[in-house]
């Protein structure tokens, strides 16, 4: 959430960045309704002052038998009572007005985010490893016939619909090696502290992170109020929701599997073949909660954890600066990294890195005690894939597909795999 008194004393500089954007310009409504909530309360201040200072005179008058004028103070009470209580019901109506205003703002691109409408204005900074040339047609992941007896669509189709799979066999074990491998490597070469969360949460944590109020029909909700996380930057960074800790508890750097929920709204028609956009899917998250002065560096720390991964399984990847027509509601600056697919014949995101700055954090009011004493600050918030397991799955395949329609695995993963080293055209483990 954006601070008002930033807004107050900036308003052109905010409206400009909104318009990079592609938004328009919001601080003058912005501020007529915090104007209102100023007055309002001041006027409520002042009702009060009169109503305290005819209390205080009613028993005066009392005391010197003036009848009169003890019942006509007595009704300046009960009245400025009526009106303050009237004053700060408005006052609270304008606030709550202002804060679901500032709620639905997206927030501002850092300076240096590249300005642009869409994916084809997103700026690459750097390249890892050489496709491999191959000496027949690639196939997509769902073709393969390694695969073919362990991705099951239909069977998932007929349990919950379409965009869900049945994995079994060894494409089940590469996947559940997957996810291990990242955890292993996050913890023990990543220093991140592994964490194991709900999946359903509270609405105010999906207020926290941003996915409400604007985004609420790209995620599941029950019954009972409680939201399918989207994803385990919901919970990660709620941990400090509502907390002022300690600067010395800074950094903290989290990483989670998780199962995640997505209903894909307004996707239609966009990657419906295979495992590429699913409504049920697992990531390994990360999650740094920081001070301020060091969320630059640990931005560029956590895109080099993801493509750590991709380096340690010898795929190839690029990393991009998504400009700010591309970008997420709740960034300031993402990098992607992506995939190369040889199926695809192109690179396919597997992982979003995003610092927020304080965004989340005055929405979660989540700060920290300066070692140096004074007021509490905010924490800044970061996020990424580290990585998407179900599309790593997808690139270890179709990377690793062989004219005989076997599966070469990534030779990082034979220790998690029992030092099988490949998957048979038949679908086994070998």
């Amino acid at each position: 959430m954006h601070d008002i008194k930033t807004i107050r004393e900036n308003p052109a500089a905010f409206d400009a960045a909104l318009s990079r954007l592609g938004a328009d310009a919001m601080s003058s409504e912005i501020l007529a309704i915090d104007e209102a909530r100023r007055a309002k309360i001041l006027a409520a201040e002042t009702a009060q002052a009169e109503q305290n200072k005819a209390s205080k005179e009613v028993g005066a008058a009392k005391g010197r038998g003036d009848e009169e004028e003890f019942q006509r103070l007595r009704g300046l009470v009960a009245d400025k009572k009526a009106e303050v209580a009237r004053l700060n019901d408005e006052a609270k109506a304008e606030d709550a007005r202002l804060t679901d205003l500032l709620m639905r703002l997206p927030n501002l691109p850092y300076d240096d985010t590249p300005e642009g409408a869409d994916e084809n204005d997103n700026v690459e900074i750097r390249r890892w490893g050489t496709p491999r040339e191959l000496a027949f047609k690639p196939k997509e992941h769902y073709d393969l016939p390694a695969v073919q007896d362990g991705m099951d669509f239909e069977t998932a189709a007929k349990l919950s619909g379409s965009r869900f799979v049945v994995l079994s066999g060894a494409v089940a074990r590469l996947h559940r090696a997957l996810a291990q491998f990242m955890l292993d490597t996050h913890t023990e070469e990543h220093g991140l502290t592994e964490a194991i969360t709900p999946v359903l949460v509270r609405e105010e944590m999906m207020y926290g992170t941003g996915q409400l109020p604007k985004f609420g029909e790209d995620s599941y909700k029950t019954t009972d109020g409680w939201w399918l996380i989207p994803t385990a930057e919901v919970t990660l960074t709620n941990i400090v929701n509502g907390a002022t800790i300690d600067e010395s508890y800074l950094p903290r750097r989290y990483t989670a599997h998780t199962q995640c929920f997505r209903s894909e709204a307004g996707s239609a028609g966009r990657d419906t073949a295979g495992m590429l956009r699913q409504h049920q899917f697992e990531k390994v998250e990360m999650v740094s909660v920081t001070h301020p002065d060091n969320s630059e560096e640990e931005h560029a720390r956590m895109t080099r954890c993801a493509e750590a991964i991709l380096e340690k399984l010898e795929l190839p990847y690029r990393t991009v600066v998504l400009c700010t027509g591309d970008m997420g509601f709740g960034a300031r600056r993402t990098h992607d990294i992506e995939v190369w697919l040889p199926g695809q014949d192109t690179y396919r995101e597997i992982s979003s890195i995003s610092t927020c700055g304080d965004f989340q954090a005055r929405r979660m009011n989540a700060r920290f005690k300066p070692a140096a004493g004074g007021k509490p600050e905010f924490v800044h918030t970061l996020n990424g894939s580290g990585l998407a397991v179900g599309r790593c799955l997808i690139a270890v395949l179709e990377n690793g597909q062989q004219e005989d329609g076997s599966v070469t695995l990534p030779a990082a993963l034979h220790p998690w795999l029992g030092g099988k080293t490949r998957i048979t055209a038949e679908g086994k483990m070998a």
